[in-house]
């Protein structure tokens, strides 16, 4: 049960139980289970309000939090859908503006299981199967749902005629899925991992995308005409200038918008790609106030959160502590922006094994008081010494985070990164549920 989290409520989980001992079967790809299984449920992705679908490496679920607030600042009612979950299952799937409540959850997840069972389906597609089952049966005005794993092969990847499609950031992860040896796809890195998040173009959707470098954009682009998809690429077709304000610029005009609330000089852009998907789609109408209201009011759990009072914060009083989920290349120079211009600080991270260890650390040289390893919460996690060889300060290692923050030094502030699964550990641990 490492990943899927436990609930207290005894039906949940004894469905959760049941999910956990999935797994995706070695070496199978492909959407045929997730069709047939959908298919025995009456195909509910073929009805669903209007869709809002993001890809990309990182950014993607920030961009959903965006696009999510701008239409209920709008008074719409929205699904949204995202992953992975912090601290409990119920966080992949929120109803008309609400975590999916417990009997609900318990409900969808037995009805899914039990009709799919000789199918042997993996976690991720009884999800997505569950998901959509719940947003054709209850009604909304518009969905928001995040790709999990690349694109193409992706279980959402079985929706058409979305609203709109949008692709955020674009880096480097997950490459032993993303960056096996394949035949007719690209074999340059960057633009294998563009060809996987643009497999969930559709014919006469918009794809609304960040600026890449020429041969990644092309790559999209070319994916993009072979289905038949509109492309809105930015500093192409839409730009966004990020100062003390987004100016915003496509074919319908100009905007001045707010910076989010949100941390992060990186946020800006998220926000911006949402307001570019909203402006490139004709199904739904989102007014620029509520645009501007929504970029202000979104919130997101683990991006650069400032921890408030709780058990873990209290060990060190009057410090401010942050917490991001950022494990990759790109997410790690973000970060190093964001401090650039503030304090050296503590970092306490925790990587999982297969991912790199340069990536946070390497970003915050010459930044950083100290630096504390501790394990990734279930998971094999990178050694000390694996992390101290891309340090300049000398690592120590503790038990869990609350040993690293009980043994700091009396001053600077703290940062926690380098696993969505340590932060949903942190979270769990100072009380603070993602609700």
């Amino acid at each position: 049960m490492k990943d899927f989290a436990i609930s207290d409520n005894p039906r949940v989980q004894a469905q959760l139980d049941r999910l956990g001992a999935l797994s995706l079967p070695s070496g199978r790809l492909g959407l045929e289970v997730i069709h047939e299984l959908l298919a025995r449920l009456g195909n509910p992705h073929r009805a669903l309000p209007p869709v809002f679908h993001v890809a990309g490496t990182n950014g993607k679920g920030s961009t959903c939090a965006y696009l999510r607030a701008m239409l209920e600042a709008e008074g719409l009612t929205v699904h949204a859908a995202t992953k992975p979950h912090l601290v409990r299952y119920n966080e992949r799937i929120r109803i008309a503006g609400k975590l999916v409540g417990d009997d609900l959850l318990a409900d969808l997840l037995k009805e899914v299981l039990d009709l799919g069972a000789d199918l042997s389906p993996s976690f991720f597609e009884v999800t997505t199967a569950a998901t959509f089952l719940a947003f054709h049966r209850i009604p909304a005005d518009a969905c928001v749902i995040e790709v999990g794993l690349g694109g193409r092969f992706d279980a959402t990847n079985v929706l058409d005629g979305q609203a709109a499609c949008g692709i955020a950031s674009l880096g480097i992860d997950h490459k032993e899925f993303l960056l096996a040896p394949e035949e007719g796809v690209p074999s340059e890195p960057l633009c294998r991992i563009a060809f996987e998040k643009a497999g969930i173009a559709r014919a006469g959707v918009p794809l609304v995308t960040q600026s890449y470098r020429a041969d990644v954009t092309r790559t999209v682009i070319d994916h993009a005409m072979q289905v038949g998809a509109r492309t809105a690429i930015r500093d192409l077709d839409w730009s966004a200038q990020i100062g003390a304000q987004i100016a915003y610029r496509d074919r319908h005009g100009e905007l001045t918008l707010p910076l989010p609330a949100l941390a992060g000089k990186h946020q800006a852009d998220n926000a911006a790609l949402a307001v570019a998907m909203l402006r490139h789609q004709d199904k739904v109408h989102v007014s620029p106030d509520a645009m501007a209201r929504g970029i202000q009011a979104a919130r997101w759990p683990a991006r650069l959160q400032l921890l408030g009072k709780g058990p873990l914060t209290a060990l060190v009083p009057g410090r401010k502590v942050w917490l991001d989920g950022g494990h990759n290349a790109d997410a790690g120079l973000a970060i190093a922006r964001h401090f650039v211009d503030q304090p050296p600080l503590h970092l306490i991270t925790g990587m999982l094994a297969n991912k790199d260890p340069a990536a946070i650390v390497a970003p915050l040289k010459g930044h950083l008081l100290s630096l504390s390893v501790v394990p990734a919460p279930g998971h094999e996690a990178h050694r000390p010494e694996d992390i101290a060889a891309h340090a300049d300060v000398p690592v120590q290692a503790f038990a869990d985070v609350a040993a690293a923050l009980k043994a700091l030094p009396p001053e600077g502030d703290v940062l926690i990164a380098g696993s969505l699964y340590l932060a949903g550990d942190v979270l769990r641990r100072n009380c603070e549920f993602p609700d």
